[in-house]
């Protein structure tokens, strides 16, 4: 952490979706040495460091105060201190703050080092058998309906595997305006990835409507769906559940 004599690195860290054991010893490493850490949310980050036993400094960093928080923290990298950037799961800045900071930082000439770790996207696309040559991530569609349409209606031609975020509240709208705009294609959902309750839910999208009817959606959700004109099709309506005994917390997965 020599950089501390001159500028402060800006250190975008991973950290875990779910699982409290995946995470880097790097990822370790770097919280206990950096002057301070910004997190989405401190009250989540605290509780990650308290069962590490890592006591550095936190302060909140999050999508309603990032712009006006970001010039401080510019400050303090330039005056030598070194921080640390989380979000409440995964990598910062994937549907999570980070990314006017990393800009801000970039502009200023300041060092910027990644520490990756796990991201739900990721891990949902590996899992689902669709291809991974080639994919496409679109996020959060949006809070309203008018807002969804206009993204989906772009990806009707979409050839590459698409990737969505969606939250337990509005996943049952979505699944009806995805299979009216793209069709029935085959979908995979990984729910509360590597936390206690991981599902893994395979089949058209039609069917899994109808699984969504019979049980109130709860926790949050990754959507892998295949590509037009995709040659490969996993087994429909294949549900896989794990439990294990590892440590879990329950927040947002990125």
């Amino acid at each position: 952490m020599s950089e501390k004599k001159e500028h402060g690195a800006l250190y975008l860290v991973g950290t875990p979706i779910g699982n409290l054991k995946d995470i880097s010893f790097r990822a370790l490493e770097v919280l206990r040495q950096v002057n301070l850490i910004a997190a989405e949310d401190t009250r989540h980050t605290r509780k990650l460091l308290s069962h590490y036993d890592i006591h550095t400094p936190l302060t909140s960093f999050h999508e309603h105060n990032e712009k006006k928080k970001a010039p401080s923290l510019i400050r303090k990298l330039k005056n030598g201190q070194s921080i640390a950037l989380v979000s409440d799961a995964g990598m910062p800045g994937i549907s999570d703050p980070g990314f006017y900071l990393v800009k801000l930082a970039v502009e200023n000439n300041l060092k910027i080092v990644a520490i990756p770790g796990p991201c739900a996207l990721i891990l949902a696309l590996v899992v689902s058998g669709f291809s991974t040559e080639s994919f496409v991530f679109e996020g959060f569609l949006g809070r309203t309906s008018k807002e969804r349409r206009k993204k989906l209606t772009k990806l009707i031609n979409e050839e590459r595997t698409i990737i969505l975020y969606e939250a337990p509240h509005r996943i049952s709208k979505l699944l009806p305006q995805i299979r009216e705009i793209l069709g029935d294609r085959h979908i995979v959902i990984g729910r509360e990835m590597t936390k206690r309750f991981e599902e893994i839910i395979r089949g058209r999208i039609s069917e899994v409507e109808k699984i969504f009817k019979d049980k109130k959606p709860r926790g949050e959700f990754t959507l892998v769906i295949e590509g037009k004109q995709a040659l490969d099709t996993p087994e429909d309506s294949v549900r896989i559940k794990r439990k294990d005994e590892s440590i879990y917390c329950n927040r947002t997965s990125r």
